[in-house]
């Protein structure tokens, strides 16, 4: 089954590579011919130019000539030099545009230069048919107009050829870089075919039949365990690709940090269902052997099946909405209030049903926040009950609202048995409990603070801690200051 496993991995890799090597390979082929394509017509045309430029210095030099002999009335040729000089008007041929004859050299008005073939046989060849290429130049000297002719077809011929042989070198080296280029991308594509073959291992999770929560983690942590540990590698000299590579490991250490979380997450769920369940199952069989006529019995056992179920509500309540947040479906109905007006909410209310630590409450001033009321209270009061769970009956709570530089600062304060700094850390993570025992025996399941830090986030605000075991802990929610418009209007 492994067998089958790596040759369609390697048979999935091989294909995404093969398919990028010859799209790559046939877009380098293009761009290589482009390029080719584009230097032979620039040397063509460069050619043509210093065929003409040539001819046209020359044909000056007939026309300095026209000008100072006396004798121009009839025809003569300059049979040395190939040019022909002919007493006529009529230009023949193609007539060059204006704007290529403006950059020519020769420098006299009313001159037309064109480009003609003489009359040969139809069955002629090629080459015959380009030597029988002539230009023309025609100007007007002295009232007599003149055609200084030249053929340029030779002239032609060897640009001709020297085309020809470049394009053969060009031909050898396209030849030359198909192997040579397929080599070179599909080593520059090593390292995204793993990544195919990564992402593909990825997607091939393995699904999860519903046993139990338990199964359920174990689960998800054989495929964190299985799937998330390979790391892409690049070869160091493809510099190109390491930022990728990076950027990919990276979010393969998240994603495997995740998973990490939600197998503790799961798995720590788990664990706080199954104890109050447990309990309340050995109370029914305790209620099933003899407790139905023996009242202390009965009643012990109602009572503790009441206490379980009211911390699997809290506990299922908690949950959810960790889950809602996670999800980003719980919407803030923010609204401007004062902050000291909910802090005295909170204390009158745990008064009420708390009469064994002395709350103090410190709120001189308005200070007004931007905020969803009721989450903002469910903060407060998650501080005021981990103070009240952790600190012995009959010390001091401390409640109090500070200003500070644009910001309001509500603090909690206790006397109670303090943070270890090596918690301190973790104090908000899901179910993170720095003393098991004080906490199942205070019924505390690790997620007030992490809801928490949820609602105090989510409100851009931020959280500053200063514990001492044995001493205190003091927890500091740190809001932006809201402006009271009616105060400024007033």
């Amino acid at each position: 089954m492994s067998n089958n496993k790596d040759i369609n991995s390697t048979s999935f890799s091989n294909k995404i590579r093969s398919s990028l090597v010859l799209k790559l390979n046939l877009e380098m082929m293009f761009r290589l011919l482009s390029g080719f394509f584009a230097i032979n017509i620039l040397i063509l045309l460069m050619g043509v130019s210093m065929i003409l430029w040539k001819t046209e210095i020359e044909v000056q030099e007939v026309i300095e000539i026209l000008t100072t002999t006396t004798n121009n009335k009839n025809p003569f040729s300059f049979k040395e030099k190939g040019y022909k000089i002919l007493k006529e008007e009529a230009a023949r041929g193609i007539i060059l545009p204006e704007f290529i004859q403006d950059y020519l050299p020769v420098e006299i008005k009313n001159s037309k230069r064109s480009i003609f073939i003489n009359q040969i046989e139809e069955n002629s060849r090629l080459s015959d048919k380009i030597e029988s290429i002539n230009y023309s130049v025609g100007f007007p000297i002295n009232k007599s107009y003149y055609q200084v002719i030249y053929g340029i077809g030779l002239d032609l011929i060897v640009l001709i050829r020297l085309l020809t042989i470049l394009l053969i070198f060009e031909v050898i080296i396209l030849l030359k870089n198909i192997g040579k280029g397929q080599r070179i991308i599909r080593k520059t594509l090593k390292p995204l075919a793993e990544l195919a073959e990564t992402a593909k291992n990825l997607n091939a999770a393995q699904s999860y039949d519903g046993k139990n929560l338990i199964d359920l983690a174990g689960e998800i942590s054989n495929i964190d365990a299985s799937r998330l540990d390979k790391r892409i590698s690049i070869d160091s000299t493809q510099d190109e690709l390491k930022a990728l590579a990076a950027a990919i490991n990276q979010m393969l250490n998240r994603i495997n940090n995740s998973y990490q979380s939600q197998v503790r997450f799961v798995s720590d769920a788990s664990h706080e269902l199954r104890t109050p369940i447990s309990v309340i199952q050995g109370y029914i069989n305790l209620l099933d052997r003899w407790g139905k006529e023996d009242k202390k019995t009965l009643q012990e056992s109602i009572d503790a099946i009441k206490t379980e179920i009211e911390n699997m509500k809290d506990l299922v309540e908690k949950l959810l909405f960790l889950a809602r947040g996670d999800n980003e479906t719980i919407v803030l109905h923010k609204e401007l209030f004062d902050s000291c007006e909910v802090l005295e909410e909170i204390i009158k209310e745990t008064q009420m049903i708390d009469s064994g630590h002395e709350f103090k409450m410190d709120v001189g001033i308005p200070a007004y926040v931007e905020a969803d009321r009721q989450l903002f209270k469910q903060a407060i009061r998650i501080l005021v009950d981990n103070s009240i769970k952790y600190t012995p009956t009959g010390k001091q709570i401390v409640l109090k609202v500070e200003r500070e530089q644009g910001k309001v600062k509500i603090v909690v304060q206790d006397n109670g048995i303090g943070i270890d700094p090596d918690d301190l850390p973790r104090i908000f993570d899901r179910f993170y409990r720095s003393d098991e025992s004080r906490a199942r025996k205070s019924g505390g399941s690790g997620l007030g603070l992490s809801i928490a830090k949820w609602i105090v986030e989510r409100h851009g605000a931020y959280f500053e801690i200063l514990s001492r075991v044995n001493i205190g802990t003091r927890i500091t929610i740190v809001f932006p200051e809201a402006v009271n418009t009616s105060q400024i209007d007033n």
